[in-house]
């Protein structure tokens, strides 16, 4: 199987199954000498684990992570770091009546047809397990650019129906953590949360959006032409389990705004080149110009309910799944940390690769 590393000059690589003995990731290119403790790697960890509300899989992990090497009294030594999270509350018979089965809008099928061969406990490689990994070493490119003043902040903006109108420069980013859901609005909190509980009663699910929003991002970070800044933000969020959408900046608004409108127009502040908008979103031409950078993510439902589906086996024969085992009736909760990981892995690898152009 290919296609398990991301990135060029921050690379990681990451190993294991939802039910297998357990997961992890090697990051390859990290600088010497960053202070990283194991307190900042499982902070965030903890924001993405299962079993941490009742709005979540009810699936039991601690995520504690290990760090195996690359480390050494509290900084990187510049060699690989290597991060393992062991499995602990596996239940792989909850998936023995799908062996044969292919469970509606799962990787099942597609697996089967690709490999001749899948691990059916959980969905294997495939299942958002795997995501965990990305958020421990999102932790560490996250206190890379945290030393050169760069912040990562993404909340849930809409659960369903429900949406958070509000720009993110009128919110209250210290409410995300204050509530279950992870939204920057307490009083939309409480709505998003009673109607993800009301989803799970019917046995249902439901889909959502992640705002992020990245600020002091240095200029000139992306390249112009395949790898521009945000051809790279897309891949990284169109790679995360459930993902169907990425826009940045004004996205799919600007389709209904006249160039007049939506030009960003420079003025100097200070010594500092600005946009009075920005509608770019940070970034033009595929380089960051130094405004923030934010963007929205769509999640879809979660394929698997607790509802009867029809579908076939492997043989073609018309059968039916019913949904069994732990899962989240919305993923967005969980997945405002696996976001700001992958958000500033491209970030971090971009950085380094700008030192690495010029002379």
């Amino acid at each position: 199987m290919a296609g398990n590393s991301f990135g060029s000059l921050f690379r990681i690589t990451t190993f294991g199954e939802s039910h297998g003995i357990g997961i992890g990731v090697i990051i390859d290119g990290c600088p010497a000498g960053l202070e990283i403790s194991l307190d900042e790697i499982q902070h965030d960890l903890d924001r993405r684990r299962p079993g941490q509300s009742k709005i979540v899989t009810q699936r039991k992990e601690s995520d504690t992570a290990q760090i195996l090497s690359g480390i050494f009294e509290g900084k990187t030594t510049g060699t690989p770091i290597s991060i393992y999270i062991k499995n602990k509350d596996q239940r792989s018979k909850d998936y023995g009546h799908i062996k044969e089965k292919y469970r509606p809008s799962h990787a099942d099928f597609v697996y089967d047809q690709k490999y001749g061969f899948r691990d059916y406990r959980g969905g294997g490689r495939s299942s958002a397990r795997e995501t965990a990994a990305r958020v421990a070493a999102g932790a560490i490119a996250k206190k890379l650019l945290a030393n050169l003043g760069v912040s990562i902040t993404a909340y849930v903006s809409q659960v369903g129906k429900l949406r958070l109108d509000k720009h993110y420069s009128k919110l209250d980013f210290t409410q995300i953590e204050q509530n279950i859901v992870r939204t920057a609005d307490a009083a939309m909190a409480e709505e998003m949360i009673a109607y993800i509980k009301d989803i799970r009663k019917q046995g249902n699910t439901v889909g959502g959006k992640v705002t992020c929003v990245v600020k002091s991002c240095p200029i000139g970070l992306g390249e112009p032409v395949f790898d521009k800044l945000h051809a790279d933000l897309a891949k990284a969020m169109l790679s995360i389990n459930a993902v169907k959408g990425f826009e940045y900046g004004s996205g799919f608004d600007s389709i209904e705004m006249l160039g007049s409108e939506h030009n960003d127009l420079f003025y100097e502040e200070a010594g500092v080149i600005k946009t009075e908008s920005n509608y770019s979103g940070g970034i033009q031409g595929g380089i960051s110009n130094g405004m923030d950078i934010y963007f929205n993510v769509a999640f879809k439902p979660v394929a698997t309910l607790m509802k009867d589906q029809s579908s076939v086996n492997q043989k073609g024969e018309t059968t039916v799944v019913t949904g069994k085992g732990r899962h989240d009736p919305c993923v967005v909760p969980r997945a405002v940390p696996i976001v700001e990981a992958m958000a500033a892995l491209v970030l971090a690898d971009h950085y380094l690769r700008n030192q690495n152009s010029k002379v």
